[in-house]
């Protein structure tokens, strides 16, 4: 019986050690490929800030493509023990008004893009002489406009869209401002903070999307 119980406490503990290893190694990829680029950053000077080995790195992510991909999975997670998306489709299902569902998401967005953003950006720099990444890249694009089409049909089941508006143009237009281009230009160009930034997609969303205000009438300005 003892036996039994020092193999689960090892197993455990490997488990442990394995999951700490991860978050080290993603925590100094994100550190190093945005600090100095993915071109130049090697898997050999990841390993040494994450106090690992190369081996490791390439046996779990399989090599710096996958580590990108690895980053961005963490990223869209957000803070906290429950994934982003998660949070996100429990609002979306309980908000029975359109116009504070859609500010709810500028406020996770408030979250979610400082994490994202700057590796998607990262992603189109590296796309441009690694296939492996363009793909990477194109295929979040993809996944991010799916996504966004079902939040535009759970909006649309909620209230009727601005006149002349399809599903589908609601959804590119959320796919817009969700971008990491628009997050560059505002908040890494211009020094928007990023819960200004979140308070001018939620609110540019109600006024694109509804063209009218079906909240509490509350005034906001995210001039400021």
């Amino acid at each position: 019986m003892e036996s039994v119980k020092r193999r689960r406490y090892d197993a455990s503990r490997r488990r442990e050690q394995a999951r700490l290893t991860r978050e080290a190694i993603i925590a100094a990829a994100r550190q190093r490929f945005l600090r100095d680029g993915y071109a130049t950053t090697t898997i050999a000077s990841i390993a040494a800030d994450a106090g690992a080995s190369a081996d490791t790195i390439y046996k779990s992510f399989g090599g710096k493509a996958g580590l990108l991909q690895a980053m961005c999975q963490e990223a869209l997670a957000g803070v906290g023990p429950v994934p982003a998306e998660q949070r996100s489709d429990a609002m979306q299902a309980g908000q029975s008004d359109p116009s504070r569902m859609l500010r709810g998401l500028g406020t996770l967005t408030t979250e979610v893009a400082p994490r994202i953003a700057p590796l998607l950006l990262l992603l189109s720099r590296a796309a441009e002489t690694d296939t492996a990444v363009a793909q990477l890249r194109a295929d979040l694009d993809v996944a991010r406009l799916a996504r966004m089409t079902r939040v535009a049909e759970t909006l649309a089941g909620k209230t009727q869209l601005r006149p002349g508006l399809s599903i589908q143009e609601a959804a590119e237009i959320m796919w817009a401002y969700s971008s990491p281009e628009l997050y560059g230009l505002l908040v890494i160009s211009r020094g928007w903070s990023p819960d200004r930034y979140g308070e001018f997609v939620g609110e540019s969303l109600v006024d694109a999307l509804l063209g009218h205000d079906s909240g509490d009438g509350t005034a906001h300005d995210h001039r400021s």
